[in-house]
């Protein structure tokens, strides 16, 4: 395969990218390191496990993103919950 060149548009691309490039590369170690026989398995098992781990991180760093900017606009306008049961006080209007 060719290189190519990749756009990223954000950090948090850029970090998935790093991991999965990382766990490329840890798979390659693994392979090249498992005895006779037992490479399928050994890296099954970092295959899996670091999937999951970066699955886990690319879940984590997109919704952490996506709060951002929901976290500096602030809670949403609108009527404050009344408490149920209890009296209303003050005077009505229209009356003295």
């Amino acid at each position: 395969m060719l290189p190519r060149t990749l756009r990223l548009t954000d950090p948090v691309e850029a970090l998935v990218v790093e991991q999965a490039l990382a766990l490329v590369r840890q798979l390659r170690d693994t392979c090249q390191s498992a005895p006779h026989g037992h490479v399928l398995a050994q890296a099954e098992l970092v295959a899996l496990a670091q999937g999951r781990e970066l699955t886990r991180r690319a879940l984590e760093a997109v919704l952490n993103q996506a709060a951002t900017p929901a976290e500096k606009k602030g809670r949403r306008s609108g009527p404050a919950p009344a408490k149920l049961g209890g009296r209303v006080r003050g005077r009505r209007s229209g009356r003295p």
